[in-house]
């Protein structure tokens, strides 16, 4: 990493990290890292077969030490992500750190298996899931920690989450190019991850838990590269003024290990450095409104 930190490397020695997103950008980037420092980290991937091979590079940045374990989960699917909690809660006796920085984003409205919106399922709903399902493992863990990769994006959203177009029907409609449907969608998601920390960290006033999120910033990575050739053509040149995966994970790491925000919860970050998000992330209302909503469509209050 850009910056030395020795806090984080004096606290996240021997601590067990949970991700999802960890096969390449930041996600692997803040991977390698937390397992250069000492941490151990368990990986949760769509793709077998990329998950051993990031495994395999995050194992080699801590020169062997670190264990690497890999959980499966479809974050588009309720079922294979409750799948993969269990598999996590079977396997791990304590999680002190759990990472939310999988995301997508879909040019055209799809519908995932649970017929939801897929980015709002995949951006939203599964690391609220996910979440939710470990927390008392991580309440069990004592000073544990729960991290959001949310964005800038989220300034998209300027007259917040359309809670009457939750499928996003109207969204995918704008007759707007740039600011239409999947970019106005994405930045309605990057707004529920703030929202949701914000929830979250009131729900967990007084367990020892913390709840945070960052802005990683404008990052060179593979998103959005299955989104048709003029995706692919933006980012391309969105990548000549990007940071690196390395530098977007910094914040990412610092979160992680960093004594500074021991008692801190529910911030927004941006290097490493708290931040104000825009106004209809700061709403209280809205956050409240949202985990409700959000424990509907997953269920959640059928299982707790």
């Amino acid at each position: 990493m850009e910056n030395g930190m020795t806090n984080a490397n004096r606290t996240l020695r021997g601590k067990y990290v949970v991700i999802t997103g960890a096969t390449s950008g930041i996600g692997l980037a803040a991977a390698k890292e937390l397992a250069a420092q000492g941490a151990n980290l368990g990986i949760v991937a769509r793709s077998e077969a990329k998950a051993n091979e990031a495994a395999a590079q995050i194992k080699a940045a801590s020169g062997g030490r670190a264990a690497v374990d890999v959980f499966l989960a479809d974050m588009a699917s309720q079922q294979s992500v409750r799948r993969a909690a269990a598999d996590i809660l079977a396997h791990c006796p304590k999680v002190d750190v759990l990472i939310n920085n999988a995301g997508a984003m879909f040019v055209t409205r799809q519908l995932t298996v649970d017929g939801l919106e897929m980015t709002w399922a995949v951006n939203h709903l599964a690391p609220f899931l996910l979440t939710t399902l470990l927390l008392d493992r991580l309440k069990e863990s004592g000073h544990a920690r729960v991290i959001t990769t949310a964005s800038h994006g989220h300034k998209m959203a300027k007259k917040g989450i359309h809670f009457d177009d939750l499928g996003a029907e109207r969204l995918y409609k704008s007759p707007q190019k740039l600011m239409g449907g999947p970019t106005l969608r994405y930045g309605e998601t990057k707004l529920a991850n703030i929202l949701f920390t914000t929830e979250l960290a009131r729900r967990l006033e007084g367990t020892g838990v913390t709840a945070h999120c960052f802005d990683p910033g404008l990052v060179a990575t593979n998103f959005n590269q299955d989104n048709g050739r003029l995706a692919r053509m933006t980012m391309a040149v969105m990548r000549m003024f990007a940071r690196t995966p390395e530098k977007g994970a910094e914040t990412l790491v610092w979160l992680a290990g960093s004594d500074e925000i021991a008692a801190e919860s529910g911030g927004y970050y941006r290097d490493m450095q708290t931040a104000i998000p825009a106004a209809p992330a700061r709403n209280a209302e809205a956050a409240k409104r949202l985990w409700e909503i959000s424990e509907e469509q997953t269920g959640i209050r059928k299982t707790r």
